[in-house]
């Protein structure tokens, strides 16, 4: 009885075994009657071909013009560049994925099992490529809500500099001293963003010293007068001459003046010189550190 099973199961197996090896002796040996003898199913998928190969060409062009007019919409609606050019391909992409589906269907391959493998693989790459994907998450995030957009002086990740590029994966700074910075956005939004630029106007503070013998109100009126005669001074939002700190050698008067933000950097330099020569002008004494020497005999 075991041997009976067995030659049945032996015989099972033989009669499962493909048939490849079979046709491809059966066309080698006579190719033109195995053409003839199969030439509907050969018609058929010639045709499942050519139809492929038609889906893929006007898929192609089809995702093509549709992410190129989503582009140019979102740069008339003054949407950012970037922005535009990133929904522009993951539009393009997306009919692509269906395109390609369509195409394989259409050959009579299993979509259903060949997603699964995509999904699979894509999972693999994923798990290798966390970093990459975290850089992808935190740019596409960064394109939403745009703490920070081409052309405004930002500090991020601990770098200054102008923006002057967003990618999906780095932000590039350029250093006022012309350096490239490219950052990991990654790092961008996970830390302190700083934007300078934003706002339409700044508050631009300085700390002049006096000595304790000068004029305090003759000091504070000088200062007061000088940041008045600044065109650059947003005069309606108010100006701050107040003494804020007693030193061990000098009295701190503290000014507050608002600028627009592109004036900021100019107003400080120009303010602390236009200071010192206002204040001398008016002989209030500026006190420095002064080294006494007794020479005891």
């Amino acid at each position: 009885m075991a041997t009976e099973e067995v030659a049945a199961k032996v015989a099972e197996e033989a009669a499962k075994e493909p048939q490849s090896v079979e046709v491809l002796n059966s066309f080698i040996s006579d190719p033109v009657g195995y053409i003839t003898a199969h030439q509907d199913a050969i018609i058929s998928v010639c045709t499942n071909l050519i139809y492929a190969v038609i889906i893929l060409v006007i898929g192609w062009m089809v995702a093509k013009l549709f992410g190129s007019i989503a582009n140019k919409i979102l740069t008339k609606a003054k949407v950012e560049k970037t922005i535009a050019n990133f929904a522009g391909q993951l539009i393009k992409y997306a009919i692509l994925a269906f395109v390609i589906t369509a195409a394989l269907g259409r050959l009579g391959i299993e979509t259903a099992s060949f997603i699964a493998i995509i999904g699979a693989a894509s999972f693999a790459v994923g798990m290798a490529l966390q970093g990459s994907l975290s850089n992808f998450a935190a740019g596409v995030l960064l394109l939403i809500f745009r703490p920070i957009k081409a052309g405004e002086y930002v500090n991020v990740a601990g770098q200054e500099g102008v923006v002057q590029e967003i990618t999906i994966f780095t932000t590039t700074l350029l250093s006022v001293d012309n350096k490239l910075i490219v950052i990991p956005n990654s790092s961008v939004g996970s830390g302190t963003i700083i934007n300078y630029s934003r706002e339409e106007k700044r508050r631009v503070d300085f700390n002049f010293g006096v000595a304790y013998n000068a004029d305090i109100e003759t000091a504070k009126k000088t200062l007061r007068q000088m940041f008045e005669a600044d065109a650059r001074v947003i005069k309606e939002d108010g100006i701050t001459t107040v003494v804020s700190a007693l030193g061990e050698s000098a009295v701190t008067i503290h000014c507050r003046v608002w600028v627009k933000s592109s004036d900021y950097w100019d107003v400080f330099f120009d303010g602390n010189e236009k200071a010192l020569l206002a204040l001398k002008k008016a002989e209030v004494e500026i006190p420095y550190r002064t080294v006494t020497v007794i020479n005891k005999k």
